[in-house]
């Protein structure tokens, strides 16, 4: 599933990083947590390469 916004996409890229050992767990905040916690690599990597071209800022609701 892509990532529907500039910040999500950038926020499981954050996630991402830490699943993989490259930046602390301890420096994530917010939705990057939330997503390190709750979703698998794959799922992160799917969201983090998504294409940001024509993405909005954020996630509409």
């Amino acid at each position: 599933m892509p990532a529907e916004s500039k910040a999500q996409q950038k926020a499981a890229g954050a996630a991402l990083a830490a699943k993989r050992g490259e930046t602390k767990v301890s420096e994530l905040q917010g939705a990057s947590k939330e997503m390190y916690d709750e979703m698998s690599e794959a799922e992160l990597e799917d969201y983090a390469a998504t294409d940001r071209n024509g993405l909005p800022d954020k996630k509409d609701g």
